[in-house]
């Protein structure tokens, strides 16, 4: 009980750091395993104005699908958003409750570092949030949570195919979201409070 107390706290000064300014866009980096998966889920949350699937945190330009998992990068979605609709830190509420961020291996069927999860964040205001977001998820789960919190990185746009993948090729993604269990863990681990935002 303490610890979802001080989890709480922590959450609420964090969202004081970042209040909602008239008119701008948000942007949000997210990895959270299949970047197909994570872009369609976004794109159903009120508030998210569009979805980029891409490479992030390797150590080459240009990163491909055939090299950003020799590059060091994870698969990622920068999402923008309006923050005068969704929060920042309900956005993360989102991405938490999307994926099983106590998995250090990769995320549902795929595995290594590519899949993994991790918060990009873009300053320190996310950066708090983020950190915010994480001890609340921990303390709700009553697990260890081994997303990472990473500092600004450079994001490079995947390959055109791979943008709206689950609107291009439905069959072929839905065949492969439910082939790779991804609903049914993430229903499994967080119960009545998976897919927290997303509305399909």
């Amino acid at each position: 009980m303490l610890r979802l107390l001080l989890s709480s706290a922590l959450m609420t000064c964090a969202l004081m750091l970042a209040p909602a300014k008239a008119g701008e866009t948000g942007v949000a980096v997210f990895a959270g395993g299949c970047f197909w998966c994570v872009e369609s889920d976004f794109d159903h949350v009120k508030g998210v104005l569009e979805t980029t699937s891409g490479y992030i945190g390797g150590k080459f330009a240009n990163p491909t699908y055939k090299s950003h998992v020799e590059g060091g990068d994870r698969e990622a979605v920068e999402i923008k958003y309006d923050p005068a609709v969704v929060s920042y830190a309900d956005l993360l509420k989102t991405f938490f409750r999307t994926v099983n961020p106590t998995d250090d291996g990769g995320q549902f069927c795929d595995r290594g570092h590519s899949y993994t999860t991790a918060v990009y964040t873009l300053n320190d205001e996310q950066a708090a949030l983020a950190e915010a977001a994480r001890a609340e998820a921990e303390a709700t789960l009553g697990k260890t949570i081994v997303t990472e919190i990473e500092a600004p990185a450079r994001f490079w746009p995947a390959e055109d195919y791979h943008q709206d993948f689950y609107k291009k090729s439905p069959v072929r993604y839905n065949y492969y979201r439910r082939a790779c269990g991804r609903d049914r863990d993430v229903k499994a681990l967080w119960g009545d409070e998976a897919g927290f935002g997303v509305v399909k």
